[in-house]
C-alpha cells in the first residue's frame, strides 16, 4: 500500500517515512501545502497523514479540495492543533481520525492500519495468484497454506507485482514504486530483493509465478 506524508518537519517527515517503509508501506513525502495539494489529487494512494500548519495551502484546505474533487482516500491529521475546536472541525470536514503531537509512533500505525481495515471492508480486498494470497492491510503472506515471513522491502515488492499481474514491471518501475529511486543504472539491488523473494514463495513450489524478462525486468504470473 503507498501512503502521502504532508509535512513540512524535514525531521518528522524523515522519521514517518522510515517507521512507515520499516512496515512494508511505499510512502511519498511532501514538505509544503503546495506539492501535498498536487500529489494529493493527481496521485493515487491508500491513506494520507496530513498536517494542517503547512506553507503555502494548510491541510484543511487541502483536505477540502480533495473531499471537492471526490476523492475519497482516507486522511488522518497530524498536528500540534490540540483543542476539541480543531478536532470536530477537522473530522466534520472530512477527515478520518485526527492524531496530535507530540505522538506515538505505534499508535499513529495502529490509526492508520485500523483506518485501512475500515476502508478494506469497503473495497479493499485481499489479492490472490493461483495458491498465493496477500492481505495488504493485515501484512500477511500465504502460498499452498503456509505462512511466508518477508521483509518489507520484499512485502512492497509483490504487493506491487500481484497488482499488475501478467505486466512485466521494470527495474526502474520497482525501485521507484518501492523506494521513490531509480536504483537501475548503479546497482543491482532489485536482483538482489527479487532472489530473495523467489526463494520465499517459489523455490518450494513446482509451479514457478515470478519469471525474469531477459533485459527488460520481471513478471507475476499464472501458470497453465
Amino acid at each position: 500500500m503507498k501512503l502521502l506524508i504532508v509535512e513540512d518537519d524535514e525531521r518528522t517527515g524523515k522519521y514517518l517515512k522510515q517507521g512507515l517503509e520499516e512496515n512494508s508501506f511505499a510512502v511519498d513525502h511532501v514538505c509544503n501545502g503546495i506539492d501535498g495539494l498536487h500529489f494529493a489529487v493527481d496521485e493515487t494512494y491508500d491513506l494520507v497523514v496530513l498536517d494542517i500548519m503547512l506553507p503555502g495551502y494548510d491541510g484543511e484546505t487541502i483536505l477540502k479540495k480533495m473531499r471537492e474533487r471526490g476523492i475519497r482516500t482516507p486522511v488522518i491529521f497530524l498536528t500540534a492543533k490540540d483543542s476539541i475546536s480543531d478536532r470536530v472541525k477537522g473530522l466534520n470536514i472530512g477527515a478520518d481520525d485526527y492524531v496530535v503531537k507530540p505522538f506515538s509512533f505505534s499508535e499513529l500505525l495502529a490509526r492508520i492500519q485500523a483506518c485501512l481495515r475500515r476502508v478494506k471492508g469497503e473495497g479493499f480486498s485481499v489479492l490472490q495468484v493461483m495458491d498465493l494470497t496477500i492481505d495488504p492491510v493485515e501484512r500477511k503472506v500465504v502460498r499452498g497454506g503456509c505462512k511466508i515471513e518477508l521483509t518489507p522491502v520484499e512485502f512492497s515488492i509483490l504487493e506491487y507485482m500481484m497488482q499488475n499481474v501478467g505486466r512485466v514491471l521494470t527495474r526502474t518501475m520497482i525501485s521507484e514504486h518501492v523506494w521513490d529511486t531509480n536504483f537501475e543504472s548503479f546497482s543491482n539491488v532489485v536482483d538482489v530483493h527479487i532472489s530473495k523473494l523467489r526463494n520465499k514463495i517459489d523455490k518450494n513450489f513446482e509451479k514457478k509465478l515470478i519469471r525474469t524478462v531477459r533485459s527488460v525486468g520481471y513478471v507475476l504470473e499464472k501458470q497453465d
